[in-house]
């Protein structure tokens, strides 16, 4: 499932000028509305929101409805195509172990950005109140919601919700079946084949949409809190976005290590998807368009057909340092002292808890809060970071893209099974 179409560098400026246009549009409604801050807001203003946050919501629709049969067709037909169970369980075991290396290495770098910075000490807000409710739902990491959303009881609950992980097991099965039966499976891999295409296809027609989707994102986002907040959470914003820019040199560090010079020609074929993740703040958006760039790349397509639907679950690099960022912020915020041991234990416990909550909304955030009943830390202090999430929900976002599409590169080449 080779595609050889050259890289789409009209699309990716269109969603670079989309990106500029929201910031610009969304400070002017942001204006217009402070304008009007001490009479009743203009009934227009406020439909034109909610106009701009429904053209996010149709394109995210969009991509949710693709997501599904993509990851189904691909991963069947790669699984089958491989022939055995021991290829799969070898790519899985390379996939996981570069997960919890680069897991561990996201968390221990926020740990270390937020000590050696201490964005929340000159915190110049009010504190919330120690009894103020963050809204969240309450949701704990516990081994029963980890295995609840690994192992599925239907197929087509799990396709309806997009639980990816049970998709990925259930299709491991599958795949492995068809493997195993030979011929009398051939007519079904063919046709799961022929899907996978029509879904690329589909993908195509989806993605123009894109610059739509991310200008009317980014101006929702910035309508509704004003670049403004740059000022109050300047500090904050400023030095998570320069662990993430740490983070992605680190990255890109490694992968340079296994490709060489190519790493360059990745980052040119990824730019799109990451800044398709950034300006809708998900990952999950540009999971189709990665996919496609990643073949376009020259990774094999069995391997990205295994490793990224993992990595969406196991490996959110940017997201994995934000929880200890975050964490370590309002304790400084709050003027509590936490001694490094107790930093390294709570780096370990975020290792393990951030993957018990997979497919529950604002995941990073509620995975923070119940850290923060456990070590003791006002969970009120959660309200600090929910009128900034969004801004740097984009951030983390386009860095879990770069974080997937190293290791589905390395692991490509891990296994000698590419064109690069």
């Amino acid at each position: 499932m080779n595609i050889t179409a050259p890289v789409n560098n009209r699309q990716t400026t269109y969603v670079g000028i989309a990106l500029l246009m929201g910031v610009i549009v969304g400070e002017g409604l942001n204006l217009t509305l402070a304008v009007n801050g001490a009479l009743p807001s203009p009934p227009l203003l406020g439909q034109v929101i909610e106009v701009l946050t429904l053209l996010t919501d149709i394109f995210l629709r969009l991509i949710k409805m693709i997501i599904s049969p993509l990851v189904f067709s691909i991963l069947v037909v790669g699984v089958a195509k491989m022939g055995d169970i021991q290829t799969v369980g070898r790519i899985g075991i390379k996939a996981m172990l570069w997960f919890f290396l680069a897991s561990f290495s996201s968390l221990l770098l926020g740990m270390l950005l937020v000590n050696v910075l201490e964005p929340g000490k000159s915190l110049l807000i009010d504190l919330p109140p120690l009894d103020a409710q963050t809204g969240l739902a309450q949701v704990r990491p516990t081994l029963a919601n980890f295995v609840a959303h690994i192992v599925p009881k239907s197929i087509t609950e799990a396709m309806a919700g997009n639980e990816i992980l049970q998709i990925v097991v259930f299709s491991m099965f599958f795949g492995v079946a068809c493997a195993g039966i030979g011929e009398v499976a051939l007519p079904v891999v063919k046709f799961l084949d022929s899907l996978a295409h029509i879904m690329l296809k589909v993908t195509a027609y989806v993605m123009k949409y894109a610059p739509i989707a991310v200008f009317s994102a980014i101006a929702s986002v910035i309508a509704q809190q004003g670049l403004s907040v740059l000022l109050t959470y300047g500090k904050f914003i400023s030095e998570f976005y320069l662990g993430l820019v740490l983070l992605g040199m680190l990255l890109c560090l490694v992968g340079f290590l296994f490709v060489g010079s190519r790493i360059l020609s990745l980052l040119k074929h990824i730019r799109e998807p990451m800044l398709l993740a950034f300006g809708t703040a998900s990952s999950e958006s540009a999971y189709p368009k990665l996919l496609e760039q990643l073949d376009r790349y020259g990774c094999d397509e069995k391997v990205c057909g295994l490793v990224l639907p993992l990595g969406y679950s196991f490996n959110l690099d940017g997201s994995m340092m934000y929880m200890t960022f975050a964490v370590l912020f309002i304790a400084q915020a709050y003027g509590i002292d936490m001694p490094l041991s107790e930093q390294f234990f709570m780096l370990l416990v975020l290792l393990f808890t951030s993957k018990g909550v997979a497919g529950v909304p604002r995941a990073s955030l509620i995975v923070i809060a119940a850290t923060l009943s456990m070590f003791k830390l006002p969970e009120a202090g959660l309200l600090l970071l929910l009128g900034v999430d969004q801004l740097l929900d984009m951030g983390r976002s386009a860095t879990n893209v770069l974080g997937n599409s190293i290791a589905a590169t390395v692991i490509s080449r891990w296994e000698r099974a590419d064109d690069l």
